[in-house]
């Protein structure tokens, strides 16, 4: 094949109206819009780059603002020029020193970064006829952390470390890469019964239905008061059992000091939760390790890393001790590499890797990251999160069959949406075409904003 060079790019603000069922309700996000702020990149050849970044409505527009002053950077360039020395490649997207005044390396700016990044991934795999996760099986160690920029992470991992790392971990390797191609890498667990805003009711069909989909991992939100929760959990371990095998994990997104989570969880110990997801602030490293420390005893465990801006938070929370569970985000990380970097410190430190998946595209996304993250870097099977909704729109949906993710195999990222689904849902969109154009749009639109 020829080289492909990078002729432009578009963007889409996609937005989902899942606030009108509560999907994704939770303590801190009362009522969110699914949404994506995409970006194509435009090639000289048949292939075109999607990458996206999730938000939950508004702001959608400010990152889908910022995507193309970082896509303008590698406009003009060819494809090869920029993958074969992908860790320059990334630090040139997050060198312009006028952008990282309003970083740096965080924020709208990094969401942004995320979907570029992601978009060029998407590119390669397509030109290459791989999906993402079998590109990074197939690379050396030595190029494997050729990916990654290990500024301002020297200190918790070196180059050297992690080629030695990965070089024992290839040892077994090809018998993990057979577990990919029998969709057998990636165990799922589900939130969807889990939403603060769902009914006893609805909870409970729905654990009864994940279950029977052969699922063994439920999550389920918390924050609202104890009372409340004390409710949701007991239906939860009705429902599920304590001694079928079956695991429970608790939410709170963000809603808590540090004394009141501690306090909190105290109150839910009986249901025996594996652990308590955001109990505080995700920028608080030093909370985190005080709650993980309070409530070990309990054998309960702290997870956090949906917010978690980048691998030098990363490397806090993981090489102070404040994390049982690693959770990266495939959007607000600066796009695979930045993950890749951060499964790296989370192998040397033995914390497993569970990234974030709740939302549109997010499922898409980190089925690739898990396969990754056991065929090439921890070697041990973890679990990811699966939520049931809105795959509908893309190309390739993710799909779960025995409790499993079905490893995917058709070339790209899985996140290349369906052009009708960008048009019915684009903001604000255009009159006759677009669901924000409609009479049941103006509910969200001139409703109250929480």
């Amino acid at each position: 094949m020829g080289e492909i060079t990078i002729t432009g790019f578009t963007t889409r603000d996609v937005r989902f109206p899942t606030s009108l069922d509560k999907t994704g309700s939770d303590a801190m996000n009362a009522a969110g819009d699914y949404s994506s702020a995409y970006c194509i990149l435009e090639t000289d050849s048949e292939f075109e780059g999607h990458g996206m970044t999730f938000t939950i409505g508004r702001g959608n527009d400010i990152v889908c603002a910022a995507i193309p002053h970082l896509a303008e950077r590698v406009k003009g360039r060819t494809l090869s020029s920029l993958v074969s020395d992908w860790g320059a490649t990334w630090r040139h997207l997050v060198n312009d020193s006028q952008l990282r005044w309003i970083g740096p390396e965080k924020g709208v700016i990094h969401l942004a970064l995320g979907a570029v990044v992601n978009a060029l991934w998407d590119l390669w795999a397509k030109s290459l006829g791989k999906p993402v996760w079998r590109i990074v099986a197939d690379m050396s160690p030595e190029e494997f952390v050729r990916c990654i920029d290990f500024r301002y992470i020297l200190d918790a991992i070196t180059p050297e470390e992690a080629v030695a790392m990965l070089k024992e971990s290839e040892k077994t390797k090809p018998a993990r890469i057979q577990d990919a191609l029998n969709s057998k890498a990636v165990p799922a667990y589900t939130t969807s019964a889990g939403w603060l805003g769902y009914g006893e009711e609805k909870m409970r069909a729905l654990l009864g239905e994940t279950m029977d989909a052969g699922f063994k991992h439920f999550k389920m939100k918390v924050g609202g008061s104890v009372e409340q929760d004390r409710v949701r959990l007991r239906i939860a371990r009705d429902v599920i059992g304590y001694d079928k095998g079956n695991v429970l994990m608790v939410d709170a997104n963000q809603v808590w000091s540090v004394p009141e989570a501690v306090e909190y969880m105290k109150q839910l110990a009986d249901f025996k939760p594996w652990f308590i997801e955001e109990p505080t602030s995700p920028d608080d490293v030093l909370g985190h390790k005080a709650i993980r420390d309070a409530l070990r005893p309990l054998g309960i465990g702290v997870a956090t890393g949906e917010m978690c801006q980048n691998r030098v938070v990363f490397k806090q929370l993981i090489a102070s001790g404040a994390i049982d569970v690693c959770q990266i985000d495939a959007c607000r990380l600066g796009g695979v590499n930045e993950a890749l970097a951060v499964m790296l410190m989370a192998k040397k430190y033995n914390i497993p890797i569970v990234p974030h998946s709740g939302g549109v595209g997010l499922p898409e996304y980190t089925q690739h990251l898990s396969t990754i993250d056991y065929v090439v870097v921890s070697g041990k099977l973890s679990v990811l999160e699966f939520v049931d909704h809105l795959h509908e729109h893309f190309l390739h949906p993710s799909l779960i069959k025995d409790g499993y993710y079905v490893t995917p195999s058709e070339p790209g990222y899985s996140v290349e949406m369906k052009k009708e689904s960008m048009g019915e849902f684009e903001y604000p969109g255009a009159e006759g075409k677009s669901w924000w154009k409609s009479a049941e749009a103006k509910g969200i639109l001139e409703g109250e904003k929480i």
